[in-house]
């Protein structure tokens, strides 16, 4: 009988919730959070995984600290631990957006792009004008489609920006009007028909040709030094747009 009677005592502890946490521990522990927060926007993410922590230790309870936490993993590559922090903030509070947006974001750096939509998606029900959960979810959609693609390079939809940019095509003709590039590609096109056995030292050189697109990238760095920010910025904005987001 006693025997019983200490099992259902070791089943009932079982079940007990975890937020029996005593006042001065949950003011602590939101102290903590405030700290790993101050972390994150430092970029010392490891501090910051430390801070938030040793909040979920002293209330555990609490679904943001595992949220906040879930980010801080993300942004040392520690994907795994990061969704399980998300499963963990939504079991919780199963209305929390900002978990499945966070789990998204981990799951489309793990490649894992229908995951990562479906965690989008649940985001967007709960909170459906977060234009960070939509500009996401085009990313990972984006993402899933360059890899059921032919080549799976995803460089198709880049290239058609590109081209379709107006400062980039008028660079394009003002740098044809340059007689360097001119004869630039001249020697290109000439040892393209040629092929390889058009003369030793031409273009069909590999560190020719090397020489020869630094050339032309040197050439467009001081035609439009502008586009080329541009540019990079572009492919910037395809990264992640959540690596900005505040922490709660």
């Amino acid at each position: 009988m006693l025997s019983l009677q200490m099992n259902k005592k070791a089943w009932k502890n079982d079940m007990l919730p975890l937020s029996d946490s005593l006042p001065e521990d949950i003011e602590k522990a939101d102290q903590l959070k405030d700290e790993g927060n101050n972390h994150m926007k430092e970029e010392n993410y490891v501090a910051a995984v430390d801070c938030y922590t040793h909040a979920i230790e002293l209330d555990p309870n609490n679904a943001v600290y595992y949220c906040n936490r879930a980010a801080a993993q993300s942004k040392i590559s520690n994907y795994n631990e990061a969704i399980k922090d998300c499963e963990r903030a939504i079991a919780i509070d199963p209305k929390y957006s900002k978990a499945y947006g966070r789990m998204g974001l981990a799951l489309t750096s793990m490649n894992k792009y229908q995951e990562a939509i479906t965690s989008y998606q649940k985001a967007l029900v709960l909170d459906p004008e977060n234009d960070s959960y939509k500009s996401n979810m085009k990313i990972a959609e984006q993402k899933l489609r360059d890899l059921s693609s032919p080549t799976g390079t995803g460089l198709s939809f880049d290239m058609a920006s590109l081209i379709n940019n107006p400062a980039f095509i008028s660079m394009a003709a003002s740098l044809m009007q340059n007689p360097q590039v001119q004869q630039l590609m001249s020697g290109m096109m000439s040892n393209a028909i040629g092929g390889p056995a058009a003369g030793v030292g031409g273009l069909s050189d590999l560190s020719s040709l090397i020489h020869a697109g630094q050339q032309f990238a040197q050439q467009i760095q001081q035609q439009n030094p502008e586009l080329i920010e541009q540019l990079r910025n572009h492919v910037r904005s395809r990264s992640f747009s959540g690596s900005t987001e505040e922490h709660s």
